[in-house]
Parts: structure tokens; C-alpha cells; sequence
């Protein structure tokens, strides 16, 4: 089993229920284990144009499945989700990343694990810091970090917590 961490985000079509019906699908994929789940966080879209705020998780899973296989699976769960591919970071009905995989550095012409702009967004870092090991987000973020081993992850404008009675995320 490799460990494995994916991204999760929507700002369409009942947003909170798509990442939340897509972690249901991950889990009941044969040959992939729900390990954990963040919490749920509201953050402000970026990207272009005018677009409704996203809700973001990770997930942890062990998986048998190979990183080329488990990137086609989540591809296949966001077409189920109808996940149109027309403007890069564009508003979308569901987001699925393949952030980590084990300890794997894949480069290939379809994935790139660690994931490339992984570490530069709150709305991954944050809701990873809920799940991963410290030292597993210092492995990745030293060149970030330096000696500072201290990971501030407090709400602000752009990232918050959304409460399970949050009705503010929900069309």
C-alpha cells in the first residue's frame, strides 16, 4: 500500500456535496483506503473572472492502485461530477489533485507528483496540515521554511473553516 495524499475542491453545483460525495467514491475505489480527512474549508476562488468561493479538503488514502492508475481514476470521478475542462482555473463541479504519492517523484507528460504548485496555495498546505505528519510537511516545505519549523496555518481573508452547519458555501 502507498500512501498517497489528493486535493479536493469545487465551486459548483452544491459545492460542499461534491467533495464530500467525492470522498465517498475514493473510499469504496478497490484498492485505495480512506486513512483521514480534513476539515472542510471555505476559500476565495482564484482564477479568472467572477467566481463563487471554493470548498477544499485533502484526503489521505493507502492505495495498491499505481499512480497512473489512481490519476485516472480521480480523472473518471470528476467527469462523473461533470468536470469540464475548458479555461485553466476555471470555476469547476469538482477538483481532484494527486498531491503526494509515497515518496515518489513522478515526472511524466500527464502527472507531476509532488504536485507543482502545491506549496504555494493555503487552500492545499492547510487542510494537508490537518492530516499529514509534521515532519512529512518539513520533508517538503524546507526549502520554504529554512530553519523555521513553525507552520502558521490561522484563518485569514482567503481560507476559513467551514462549520458543518455553514450554510454560507451552497450552490
Amino acid at each position: 500500500m502507498i500512501r498517497s495524499y489528493i486535493a479536493l475542491g469545487s465551486n459548483l453545483s452544491l459545492p460542499k456535496q461534491q467533495v464530500l460525495r467525492a470522498i465517498k467514491t475514493i473510499a469504496a475505489t478497490p484498492g485505495c483506503e480512506l486513512l483521514a480527512q480534513s476539515h472542510l474549508y471555505g476559500s476565495i476562488a482564484v482564477g479568472p473572472g467572477t467566481q463563487e468561493n471554493y470548498v477544499n479538503a485533502v484526503i489521505a488514502i493507502d492505495t495498491t492502485l499505481s499512480a497512473t492508475s489512481l490519476l485516472n481514476t480521480l480523472q473518471a470521478i470528476e467527469v462523473e461530477h461533470q468536470r469540464e475542462r475548458t479555461v485553466q482555473w476555471a470555476a469547476r463541479t469538482l477538483d481532484l489533485d494527486l498531491l503526494l504519492y509515497g515518496n515518489a517523484n513522478i515526472q511524466t507528460p500527464e502527472l507531476t507528483v509532488p504536485h507543482p504548485r502545491m506549496f504555494d496555495r493555503d487552500f492545499v498546505l492547510r487542510p494537508l496540515a490537518d492530516i499529514a505528519p509534521k515532519a512529512l510537511l518539513r520533508h517538503h516545505l524546507h526549502d520554504k521554511l529554512g530553519d523555521n519549523t513553525e507552520l502558521d496555518y490561522s484563518d485569514n481573508d482567503n481560507l476559513w473553516v467551514l462549520e458543518s452547519d455553514d450554510k454560507e458555501i451552497t450552490s
